[in-house]
């Protein structure tokens, strides 16, 4: 829970910055935390710059090398489509969310679980989700609502 918690506290600072609150951090199997990141879509005109794409983008910076097979990638909601293909070309060992995308609480259901179910995907990481879940729905909920009455 301790890394979910981190990643949270890079959702805040995305929410701070006007973005939608999603933080991502790339965690080494031994625990190190190798990067930490947030959604900067607006910020940086960038409609690529999700959260889990700039954590893997400063790790394989990092450690010089695209491949993570030794790393972990936590991330307060379920990836979208783009974002998982991007996991799986990273060899990410594991992956870890807190809120699911859909309403039934099934990553199951997802374009994502569909893609790591087909031939196209090359590697399939461990997946873990609904970490934190309520705490992390509540987030992306409650910046939607200050949206929509702002």
């Amino acid at each position: 829970m301790r890394f979910m918690e981190l990643a949270m506290e890079e959702a805040i600072k995305a929410q701070g910055a006007g973005e939608v609150p999603i933080g991502a951090l790339v965690v080494h199997k031994d625990g190190e935390v190798i990067s930490r990141a947030y959604n900067l879509t607006k910020t940086t005109y960038d409609p690529s710059a999700h959260a889990e794409i700039n954590a893997l983008r400063i790790a394989t910076s990092k450690i010089e090398n695209n491949i993570l097979k030794d790393y972990d990638l936590y991330v307060t909601l379920e990836p979208c489509l783009m974002c998982t293909v991007a996991i799986t070309n990273a060899r990410i060992r594991r992956l870890y969310f807190g809120a699911y995308a859909n309403q039934q609480n099934e990553f199951t259901s997802s374009e994502s679980a569909r893609y790591l179910s087909s031939q196209e995907c090359n590697h399939r990481p461990d997946i873990y989700g609904g970490i934190l879940e309520i705490q992390n729905r509540e987030l992306i909920k409650s910046f939607f609502q200050s949206k929509r009455e702002g």
